[in-house]
């Protein structure tokens, strides 16, 4: 055929009505189990695709989920954890024919406007929540819609908003055990955004790990996660008179530019600083030394995210009294690798 193929089309060729097709492509009741079979069988061969819209006008679902992220659209592009997260989402949402549908927006009144918006005009089944913060409004907003949402990041408190979470405090424990064994007493942390909860998180937990392990000294600055930060503040740290002799950066892209800035500055990595991780990615070992990591399976995780988010979709309506439940994902696993080694 030279246009798409349409219900009309399946009904003429195999001698039914419409409604007839209707009930066999959707596998409900109403023609027998031959006719079904003969139905399916020449929609598959006039390749067929059900209209989505369409569909969704007559049962009540539009088969996608909604995404809006509130960061640069050019920064996505060249973070693994985003495209890692979304791959996992993606592969679970396609293995039960759901769509993703991603919006870029600049402010938390927009987002939410957003979903409010996809909501009333059926255009998703649910959302997935992204950059939790400390204080932050859709936890409230988005349930008292009634649209189905998970949270990526927490734990949630007070149970309205489905989440699934990694714990950040083990593995801040584990790297400055680590690096203190290696014998360094001067730490710096180049931290994520200070409003993010998971940044607080971890401000609170390497702070209390650098007091238990007994650092000499110990500082975090927050950066927005880019390589331009990451170098800016690398290069005030590692020129200032008290250098650290280890760094830690909240994510692999600023780890890169870092190391980057240490071979620039002629400071040897590991001999003179070591340098850690958060995120593994395939940048960590491509560069020279391979940075020593957090790791953690991110495409499981985006996977996890989208199966709960699936079976709050399908349990839509039913025990709205009961809490959301809350999911913690495994913690990352230090890897080390070459950018670390004994403090000189």
């Amino acid at each position: 055929m030279t246009r798409r193929p349409t219900i009309a089309d399946i009904a003429r060729a195999a001698g039914v009505s419409k409604g007839a097709v209707s009930y066999a492509l959707n596998g409900r009741p109403g023609v027998s189990a031959t006719t079904r079979e003969r139905i399916l069988a020449i929609a598959t061969e006039m390749g067929f695709v059900p209209n989505r819209a369409a569909r969704s006008l007559s049962v009540s679902s539009a088969q996608t989920v909604g995404i809006a992220l509130r960061r640069p659209a050019r920064t996505l592009g060249i973070e693994p954890f985003f495209m890692e997260l979304i791959s996992g989402m993606e592969a679970t949402l396609s293995a039960g024919s759901f769509g993703l549908t991603i919006q870029i927006v600049t402010s938390q009144e927009e987002e939410l406007e957003v979903y409010r918006r996809w909501w009333a005009e059926r255009r998703v089944d649910g959302v997935l929540l992204c950059d939790i913060h400390v204080e932050d409004r859709r936890i409230e907003v988005v349930p008292s819609l009634g649209l189905p949402a998970v949270a990526v990041g927490g734990p949630i408190e007070g149970g309205r908003l489905a989440a699934v979470w990694h714990d950040d405090q083990e593995p801040c424990g584990e790297v400055l055990e680590y690096l203190y064994a290696l014998g360094h007493r001067r730490v710096a942390r180049v931290a994520g955004l200070p409003h993010l909860l998971h940044t607080t998180i971890r401000d609170a937990a390497f702070g209390a790990a650098a007091r238990n392990v007994g650092l000499d000294s110990f500082t975090s600055i927050h950066a927005d996660y880019t390589g331009e930060q990451g170098a800016r503040i690398t290069r005030r740290l590692l020129t200032s008179a008290a250098r650290p002799t280890a760094i830690v950066y909240d994510n692999d892209v600023m780890a890169v530019a870092g190391l980057g800035v240490a071979h620039e500055l002629g400071v040897a990595v590991p001999e003179e600083l070591s340098i850690v991780a958060w995120d593994d990615s395939p940048l960590c070992r491509l560069t020279h030394p391979t940075l020593t990591s957090l790791t953690r399976d991110i495409t499981a995780y985006g996977s996890r995210c989208a199966e709960l988010l699936l079976a709050r979709i399908g349990e839509r309506g039913a025990n709205p009294g009961e809490p959301a439940p809350s999911v913690q994902f495994l913690p990352a696993a230090l890897s080390p690798r070459g950018s670390t080694g004994p403090a000189a």
